[in-house]
This record gives structure tokens, sequence and C-alpha cells, in this order.
């Protein structure tokens, strides 16, 4: 293990589906694939991201962190969205629609599951911090 890997918590949800490290890389390697590639969201995406290395590094220790609780995430995912201009509910409908292939493609029921659930609600709380922050109140849930 070097420096930036941590065990995860015997207590992470997701060790009770059968989340490991390395399906948590496969996950993230996976989905970004086909965010590049995607007519809506691969424009977007690879205008944004100079480093798709660091920024797969970062994904790969945020769902660590979200599903093992290794901790290794250090970032803040809500200022980094709400600077960008655009994000609309169907950007976010269309990155939930390639999570969702993504994870039954790549992983166990159980853990696609718990991947799904997890980016629904952290896709419902960055639209609504996005929406507050540009002064446009709530917004109804996705799904």
């Amino acid at each position: 293990m070097n420096g930036r890997e941590r065990f995860p918590d015997p207590r992470a949800p997701g060790v009770a589906v059968g989340v490991t490290e390395t399906m948590v890389h496969e996950l993230v390697h996976e989905f970004y694939a086909r965010i590049r590639k995607d007519e809506t969201l691969g424009p977007i995406f690879n205008a944004e991201i100079r480093d798709w290395p660091k920024h797969l590094d970062t994904m790969c220790a945020f769902w660590s962190s979200v599903a093992l609780m290794t901790g290794r995430y250090k970032g803040n995912p809500m200022a980094m969205h709400s600077r960008l201009p655009g994000l609309t509910r169907a950007l976010f409908e269309r990155w939930l629609t390639l999570f969702r292939e993504t994870t039954a493609d790549v992983c166990t029921p159980g853990a696609a599951e718990f991947f799904v659930l997890r980016s629904e609600r952290i896709a419902q709380s960055l639209q609504m911090g996005i929406a507050l922050h540009q002064g446009q109140g709530l917004l109804e849930p996705l799904g």
C-alpha cells in the first residue's frame, strides 16, 4: 500500500455489499471512459478536465471514501461543481443514467445498488447546493 491508500473501515457501508478498492477503480475508470465518449457529457468533461489521470485518482479516492470510509478524498465537490456554468437537471440525469448502466456492468448487484443510491443522493445534494448558490431555490428530486 502506498501512503495515499488506507484499509477499508469494517463498518463501511460498501463492505457489507462487497465493494473493494479494485471494484471502485474498475467502476470509476469504466464510467469516465463512457463519459468521455458520450455525445452530451463528453464535450463538457473533456473541456473542463485537463489531467484525466489526476481526475480519475481523485474520483477513486472519493468513491473509496464514500463506500469504504478510507478517508482518501480531501476535496470539496460542492465548490468544484458550483463554479461550473450551465449544469442543468438534464445533465445530472444523463450522468446518473450512465452511472447506473456502468454499475450494472461492473459491480455485483448489491454493490451496484449501493453505488446508485449514493450517486442519486450526491447528485440531488449537488443540484440543490448549486441552485441555492445561484439563487434559484430548491429543485424537485432527481430520479
